[in-house]
């Protein structure tokens, strides 16, 4: 049977690339998402994927630009729905926020599709999520220096949570955020329709980290094979979880020098960072609060009173 997404359609054994129109500029032009269906050769299962849901996170598309290419239909089971740039305003200024409404896309779902330029992007890519039977959200930590991880965003109690949390180890980055999101995540709205689904965070830059897009390839393709998409086994490697953030901020204006590494593990009273002036004088020194992981900092050093710095992931257990 034919698998349509936008005007993409492809028949078994056969990719279609297409776009998924979703409004009009202000000049009257249409906006449309670029799109891609991979219809395998034999039945199967359904995965949906996107990317640059928020238009500075480009690492997730870095992922598409790879793994598409080697989605052959022919060695298929089951298909491949793809929305390559979810949120295209953003994007086309390097932004993370939809310009034309000021807002976090991945705050507008399940969105509406009478509603804000945000909502009816999100109304469209989420009735593409839920045909299918997992979704991948790929982000990045935005600009920042992070670990690539998955998040899980349903909540501990949610009936979805088991299934969601297998996703994550066949994605299999190494570390998995579980902790219940905000509303609008995709992540919070597509396992309350049923659809086990992940957000992986893949790393954090200003454009492009090969890294970190390396770790997405490969949690694709593990995906793949762990749900019968694609013949083998993924590792299925054993995950560090975290249950929450403590944040920490700058008590003082300043330079900010690191004493920890991301993916080390900090214990009460190790030194964070440190805050200079400008002639390496020393303003002031954070110590961590308690047992964790260095997880997340900023990227640039200056830093104003109060300024975010860093993030120590806390409630670490494995599975």
């Amino acid at each position: 049977m034919s698998l349509t997404l936008g005007d993409a359609s492809a028949a078994p054994g056969e990719t279609a690339v297409g776009r998924l129109r979703v409004g009009e500029r202000r000049d009257g032009s249409p906006v449309s998402l670029p799109v891609c269906v991979v219809n395998g050769a034999d039945d199967g299962e359904t995965l949906y994927m996107q990317a640059v849901s928020d238009g500075d996170e480009l690492n997730g598309l870095g992922v598409l630009t790879r793994v598409v290419p080697r989605l052959d239909p022919a060695e298929l089971s089951g298909a491949v729905l793809i929305v390559g740039i979810v949120n295209s305003h953003a994007f086309e200024v390097a932004e993370h926020r939809n310009p034309i409404d000021d807002t976090k896309m991945n705050r507008a779902y399940p969105g509406d599709d009478e509603g804000t330029s945000s909502e009816r992007i999100a109304a469209a890519t989420f009735d593409a999520a839920t045909r299918a039977d997992y979704v991948l959200d790929l982000h990045q930590g935005s600009t920042s220096r992070m670990l690539n991880e998955a998040r899980v965003r349903c909540g501990r109690h949610h009936r979805t949570h088991a299934d969601c949390l297998e996703l994550a180890k066949a994605f299999g980055t190494g570390h998995v955020l579980d902790q219940k999101g905000p509303d609008g995540q995709l992540a919070r709205a597509a396992p309350d329709e049923g659809i086990p689904t992940i957000d992986p965070e893949l790393g954090g830059c200003v454009g492009w980290d090969e890294e970190s897009i390396q770790y997405g390839v490969e949690g694709v393709f593990n995906v793949l094979r762990h749900y019968g998409f694609l013949d083998g086994e993924a590792p299925m490697a054993k995950q560090t979880r975290a249950a929450g953030f403590d944040q920490y901020r700058s008590p003082s204006g300043g330079l900010v020098r690191f004493r920890a590494g991301l993916g080390e593990e900090i214990h009460p009273g190790d030194t964070l960072f440190d805050v200079t002036d400008p002639f390496g004088q020393l303003a002031s020194r954070v110590t961590a609060d308690s047992e964790g992981i260095f997880w997340r900092s900023r990227r640039l050093p200056q830093v104003a009173t109060g300024e975010y710095v860093c993030s120590v992931a806390t409630g670490i257990d494995s599975y």
